[in-house]
């Protein structure tokens, strides 16, 4: 006989079974050497007392399997149905099974937490190819038509050279998006690692001015810088530098010829502030949470150069080394970018 083909009732039927035979074979050799019809009475009694009780063990334990079946299966059917909370019917929190039951609640939700980040992951992917295409369009249209005019036009040399270098401004544009955004797509997708250490800020600072002071000069923009050599914070140079660099940037974009930008580095109890402070245009207080979105640009700098997606970026890179960005601004007065670095 194979036991695990055993279901509960026959279970309880050769139990009991075998527990009348042995009963029975007690009773009879009890008898065959006393003959005590007496022994043999209470005897009975005795057996049909634990018969009776072993009926209401077995009918106690089948009931609480079948709610704990039930309970199982209603829950299971919830999770294929992708519901927020499981049906709880039955379920005792003194229970027995109340383990397996946890247990299966934890499951659920761990399943609901990949669900929903395999939502969030497409929907970004989806916002993501959206952007992509909206940027593209404009660069590839204008590519098209100086391809267009080049092609079925007669131009003089002065204007075809005029039409190559629109060409390559347009080419250098679209370079600029795709490295852009597959700069975005790993760190979103989290390809680039970090590689944190405690270290000096100067070198990092230098590195970012050194990428805009020919820019400023065009402007006439002075950059001063207050960094004493011996402050350090754990972070990664290259891309610590390069969140720097895009902040910089943005300042001499928009700050006007003859303007200022100042850096000014403090150490804090638990981090380093580095504030970058420009004269420039300033940004609304409606709009500071804004400019840190993807491809985010204000109306009134349409016109610059750009394509809205060095804040955010920034504050990406900042933020995975643990840091954040904030943001201090007023209309015409100039902004501050303060980032913090973990010391």
């Amino acid at each position: 006989m194979n036991i695990q083909k055993l279901s509960v009732n026959r279970s309880f039927f050769l139990i009991s079974f075998l527990f009348a035979a042995v009963s029975a074979s007690v009773l009879a050799v009890f008898y065959f050497f006393t003959l005590n019809e007496a022994i043999i009475a209470l005897g009975l009694i005795l057996f049909l007392i634990l018969l009776f009780c072993n009926i209401f063990f077995v009918m106690t334990v089948r009931k609480k399997l079948t709610l704990f079946s039930d309970a199982i299966c209603g829950m299971l059917d919830d999770m294929t149905d992708g519901k927020a909370e499981l049906s709880m019917i039955g379920v005792d929190g003194e229970n027995m099974f109340y383990k397996i039951i946890h247990r299966m609640k934890r499951l659920h939700e761990t399943i609901l937490g990949q669900r929903f980040q395999l939502v969030k992951e497409r929907e970004e992917l989806q916002e993501l190819v959206s952007d992509i295409s909206h940027q593209v369009k404009t660069p590839i249209a204008n590519l098209k038509l100086i391809d267009t005019t080049l092609l079925e036009q007669s131009v003089s040399t002065e204007e075809q050279r005029h039409f190559l270098t629109a060409l390559d401004g347009q080419i250098d544009k679209l370079d600029f998006l795709m490295q852009a955004m597959i700069k975005t797509s790993r760190l979103e997708s989290g390809i680039i690692s970090m590689e944190k250490k405690m270290q000096p800020v100067y070198d990092t600072i230098a590195a970012a001015l050194g990428s805009i002071l020919l820019q400023a000069e065009k402007k006439e923009i002075q950059v001063t810088v207050s960094c004493p050599k011996e402050l350090e914070a754990a972070h990664d140079r290259k891309w610590t530098s390069e969140a720097l660099f895009n902040l910089l940037d943005n300042a001499v974009k928009y700050t006007r010829t003859g303007g200022r930008i100042h850096v000014l580095v403090e150490r804090w109890e638990m981090y380093l502030k580095i504030d970058i402070e420009d004269n420039g245009k300033g940004i609304a207080e409606e709009r500071q949470g804004a400019v840190f979105k993807r491809f985010y640009r204000e109306k009134e700098v349409h016109d610059e150069e750009g394509i809205g997606i060095g804040l955010y970026l920034a504050r990406k890179m900042i933020t995975m080394q643990g840091g954040y960005i904030k943001l201090s601004s007023r209309p015409g007065e100039g902004s501050v970018f303060s980032v913090f670095l973990p010391v």
